[in-house]
């Protein structure tokens, strides 16, 4: 495990005196490229907290480096590996409640003064911009953005939207201004809605015959993607989240940012 004290030097002296297998590099994200490009060029199997990268060039860099090297490299989007979440794809797959046709994500909490070097859309939009991508299994071709801050030196709320093909929508709603703190997905299908609590692992369908809450036990998702991480590097196979995933979030971060920063859509072709 890689902590946010981590230095150049003592990265250089972990990989050169220990027998190194797999490394979690939750570091700054300003530090996240050169510290799995060591890591990488060493063959250690590399997973990097979201994003990441602080750009998207440098997430190419990596990926590049990684299939050279032939290194499995992931990205913790962690909310994958959530059980609400999980068996949301399942009930989109085996269309339950139809076709999916709206996402909408609130993701909302106080700043705690802990991220510095990026604000709430590379630190806490990110989640939901992978999320919906893995859901809808597709890319998005036109993001429109607005954000502010007023509490931190980044921005600290922002509301984006993603815009898919076949009339699918995304809106991604993330703030570190507001006290309670939320995680909560509503996907609205042709025949119903599924309403997912990140925090409880609650997943609630509504439709016409009325309202179901299937039971099941509550799991952590951060072992689950170590498990799952691990499980990939054993057995030679891609991890569930792969390196190209890590770049087309932070593009389309990127260009949520972008957006932002010029008032008007920015159209992508990933």
């Amino acid at each position: 495990m890689l902590c946010n004290e981590i230095s150049d030097a003592s990265v250089d002296d972990l990989l050169k005196h220990e027998d190194v297998d797999t490394v979690s590099i939750c570091t700054p994200t300003v530090t996240h490229f050169q510290i799995a490009k060591k890591t990488i060029e060493s063959g250690v199997a590399t997973l990097v907290e979201k994003p990441l990268t602080y750009a998207s060039k440098d997430g190419e860099e990596l990926v590049r480096l990684a299939s050279d090297k032939k290194v499995p490299l992931t990205i913790g989007f962690i909310e994958r590996f959530n059980p609400a979440i999980s068996e949301l794809k399942k009930i989109i797959q085996d269309k339950i409640l139809g076709d999916p046709l709206l996402l909408e994500f609130h993701r909302e909490n106080r700043w705690a003064g802990s991220i510095r070097d990026v604000g709430v859309v590379l630190d806490t939009s990110v989640h939901d911009i992978d999320t919906a991508r893995w859901l809808f299994d597709r890319e998005p071709s036109i993001v429109f953005a607005r954000t502010g801050k007023v509490i931190s030196q980044h921005e600290d709320f922002a509301a984006i939207i993603l815009g898919f093909d076949g009339q699918r929508t995304a809106f991604i709603v993330s703030n570190w201004v507001t006290p309670k703190r939320v995680r909560e997905l509503v996907t609205v299908c042709t025949s119903g809605t599924v309403t997912a609590d990140y925090i409880t692992q609650e997943i609630r369908l509504d439709d016409s015959e009325g309202t179901q809450i299937p039971r099941r036990q509550w799991q952590e998702p951060l072992m689950i993607e170590y498990k799952s991480f691990l499980e990939a590097v054993e057995q030679k196979k891609q991890p569930l989240v792969t390196g190209k995933d890590g770049v087309n979030t932070t593009k389309i971060a990127e260009a949520a940012l972008a957006s932002s920063e010029k008032g008007v859509p920015i159209y992508l072709n990933m």
